[in-house]
């Protein structure tokens, strides 16, 4: 008998019938909620961008508008440089009478005096049959009392009522919309401080050549440096127009009176009262004056105001000069302009009006010495850098992440042209200003006016420009064309004025020198930003060394065991 293995048909059937074991998946995780920091980035970034093309024109403006006096006087090159002043009692006399001898009819008068930063005097006059078509103005020479033939123009004062009232649009609108921004960039300052735990480590750290570690690096220092600055300034902004972005507690109060009273606590003015219609002759102005620097020091005074001149019911304002005291409440003493008693002295507003007054007072900067107003030039400077390297930067991240970074979906397209139009467009459209007081007829209808609508037209051109071109591109021809307008404007000046900058260090014109040389240091940083902007290259992103997975071995799946004939294995 043969030792042939038998079947076991039951150890067959169970291999048979066993499941195959699958290996178990690995349970995903929930995803983590952002934490403080990453939704406090989220916020800074969003509200900077929405907001930061209108804050970049905002703070470059006023930056400008604190040299508005000097820029004035740039625009008007037929005005006489500084010279010694005489005494404000004889000033003002001397500006008085010839003034009103020649409007007899005028109802109002404000004179300003001449102060260490304009040399010249101005006045406003109304006409006591005109309205409000009655106005007029002029600029006058303090030596001589008469008028001054210059160019017209609006000067520095265009860029310091474009940072708060913008231009072509109500100016309500515009305070709304400015303000509104402002409330952003207070949210965007306090995010971006949660945001960078090590935001006073890395305002001593910078990567030059980076990329986007370098342009973070920049916001970040730009941003450190002025921080007390671009919160004080943003927030002072909001006060000045407090009661435009909360009117309700001025509209509860009872009467119209008391909305004036209120008002009066803010701003100085001095309304019109009724005339007597009793002829009454003026009281001399020097005396008034000299009382008021006997109050204030000499020098303090910086305007007169006389209301109903020539009748019973005159009145005769003297008021403190804004550079003499940081805030802006209102600083006078009021005299009768017949007999010249002393009627009232406004010294001191009450608490509300008097902490506003020194925030606004803040914000404008007037009470600074030239060093202290050079510092509120270079510290806002870098505050519309800020905002500028802010908008740069959401660029500069986003750009790594493309897929194909030559077909960019449309918001990067978008945000990249609006940067160059609002950052380097500007840039191109403030020395058109200058370009257009220089060039425009003297004899032209609305000059002033058109030196404004050439701004805006340069700026919209260089916007024009952005859409149309390739980014890079872009940048580099409008940094270009703004370095060129800038070094040009000295060259200009040489040629169409007598105020060159050769004559101007020569004889000690300071205001003239140092504009121009301003400008040349301008134009150089910004033939330095070209020059970057077109060396310049995009490291490329790294190839991905992709490794082939090892591949287990392929194993036959058991068959289920069978019973074999016996002869196969005899």
């Amino acid at each position: 008998m043969s030792n042939v293995s038998t079947p076991q048909p039951a150890a067959a059937e169970a291999a048979a019938s066993a499941p195959s074991v699958k290996p178990l998946k690995p349970v995903k995780k929930a995803a983590k909620a952002p934490g403080l920091r990453q939704t406090m980035s989220d916020l800074h970034i969003w509200t900077g961008l929405l907001v930061g093309w209108i804050l970049y024109a905002v703070f470059l403006t006023g930056t400008l508008a604190f040299f508005r006096d000097e820029t004035s006087l740039y625009m008007r090159p037929e005005l006489p440089a500084a010279q010694q002043r005489e005494a404000a009692p004889v000033v003002a006399q001397r500006l008085a009478d010839h003034i009103l001898a020649s409007s007899p009819n005028a109802s109002q008068l404000s004179i300003s005096l001449p102060t260490e930063r304009n040399p010249t005097a101005s006045a406003f006059a109304r006409s006591a049959e005109g309205g409000r078509r009655g106005f007029s103005s002029a600029t006058y020479d303090p030596a001589t009392a008469e008028k001054l033939d210059a160019r017209e123009t609006r000067g520095g004062d265009f860029f310091y009522t474009f940072h708060f009232n913008l231009h072509y649009m109500p100016a309500l609108w515009a305070r709304w919309l400015v303000g509104l921004c402002a409330m952003f960039m207070l949210v965007a300052i306090v995010s971006g401080v949660i945001t960078h735990k090590k935001i006073f480590t890395d305002f001593f750290t910078f990567r030059w050549g980076k990329g986007q570690r370098a342009w973070l690096d920049a916001h970040n220092a730009l941003s450190v440096l002025g921080l007390p600055f671009h919160f004080m300034i943003t927030w002072s902004g909001l006060i000045t127009l407090m009661v435009l972005y909360m009117p309700w507690g001025l509209e509860h109060l009872p009467s119209q009176a008391d909305r004036a009273a209120v008002t009066g606590e803010m701003r100085f003015f001095l309304p019109p009262a009724r005339p007597a219609g009793t002829p009454a002759e003026l009281v001399a102005i020097n005396g008034l004056v000299e009382q008021a620097e006997a109050r204030w020091g000499a020098g303090h005074v910086g305007a007169v105001q006389i209301a109903n001149p020539g009748d019973a019911n005159a009145r005769i304002a003297i008021v403190r000069q804004q550079a003499s005291r940081v805030s802006t409440t209102p600083n006078y003493l009021l005299f009768d302009g017949v007999s010249g008693d002393l009627t009232r002295a406004k010294d001191a507003s009450g608490p509300v009006a008097t902490t506003q007054g020194v925030l606004y007072g803040l914000h404008l900067g007037r009470f600074a010495d030239p060093v202290l107003r050079w510092l509120y030039f270079l510290v806002s400077l870098a505050g519309t850098a800020m905002v500028g390297t802010g908008l740069v930067l959401w660029i500069v991240k986003r750009r790594a992440k493309l897929p194909d970074p030559d077909k960019p979906y449309f918001g990067f397209w978008l945000v990249e042209r609006l940067n160059i139009g609002a950052i380097a467009g500007l840039s191109v459209a403030v020395p058109a200003l200058f370009w257009a007081n220089r060039l425009l007829p003297l004899e032209l209808a609305e000059r002033g006016n058109w030196e404004i609508h050439c701004f805006f037209i340069a700026w919209a051109g260089a916007l024009a420009w952005a859409f149309v071109r390739p980014a890079k591109r872009a940048w580099v021809e409008l940094l270009w064309l703004a370095a060129a307008l800038l070094a040009a404007l000295p060259l200009a000046n040489f040629l169409l004025t007598d105020r060159n900058v050769l004559i101007s260090l020569w004889t000690g014109d300071w205001v003239f020198a140092g504009f121009e040389l301003t400008l040349l240091a301008f134009a150089a940083a910004h033939a330095w930003l070209a020059i970057r902007t077109l060396r310049h290259q995009p490291k490329a992103k790294p190839v991905r060394k992709t490794m082939a997975k090892p591949t287990a071995p392929k194993v036959a799946r058991a068959e289920p065991a069978t019973a074999e004939p016996a002869g196969e294995h005899a």
